[in-house]
């Protein structure tokens, strides 16, 4: 009888979490990137995927600031903290995207290699 509680449990827990967001995309992990990573191809995909909702051209959802130009993600990059809160836990009222699930490591490993790789644009 425990086991089927436990089991129970589980499936409802998996059941919220794949219902606490509405974008798919957000939950799927990113794939290691052999070589250089550039914007175009793998970083804008994943503002686009998980942060262009609020931080569109014209921000919403009580957003401070775009992310929908590479000059905009470099910046949050380099002077807002970008990598460090979508880099927290979930449950932390700090985390990106905003209420979370917190992004795959492999996709902020992305986002942090193309930070390390000199953040090339093409």
């Amino acid at each position: 009888m425990k086991t089927k509680n436990l089991f129970m449990l589980l499936l409802s827990a998996c059941f919220f979490m794949a219902c606490s967001n509405d974008n798919p995309e957000t939950l799927m992990d990113n794939p290691p990137i052999e070589g250089v990573v550039t914007y175009k191809q793998n970083v804008k995909p994943i503002m686009d995927n998980n942060c262009i909702r609020c931080h569109g051209a014209t921000p919403t959802n009580g957003a401070p600031m775009s992310l929908a130009t590479y000059a905009q993600v470099k910046n949050a990059i380099e002077s807002r903290g970008l990598i460090d809160r979508i880099s927290l836990n979930n449950g932390n009222s700090l985390l990106m995207p905003q209420g979370g699930p917190r992004l795959p490591q492999a996709t902020i490993d992305i986002v942090v290699q193309w930070k390390n790789d000199g953040f090339v644009e093409e």
